[in-house]
């Protein structure tokens, strides 16, 4: 996504918003397993709420994964 940054004189320039996203660490406990993503603030959130299974599952479906 892009738009503009507006300075104090109200000059615009262009900019980008980049997705706030982060390399997480989850542990899946029934296969003793590790996995490294790369989820967005939102993504953590919403693994934090519905678990970790739902949440992939989910994504699978959407084909995200």
């Amino acid at each position: 996504m892009s738009g503009n940054n507006v300075s104090h004189s109200n000059k615009k320039t262009r900019r980008t918003f980049k997705p706030n996203l982060f390399n997480k660490k989850y542990y899946l406990p029934e296969e003793d397993l590790w996995i490294e993503l790369k989820v967005s603030a939102r993504g953590i959130k919403t693994i934090n709420k519905v678990g970790i299974y739902e949440a992939l599952k989910k994504a699978q479906e959407k084909g995200f994964i």
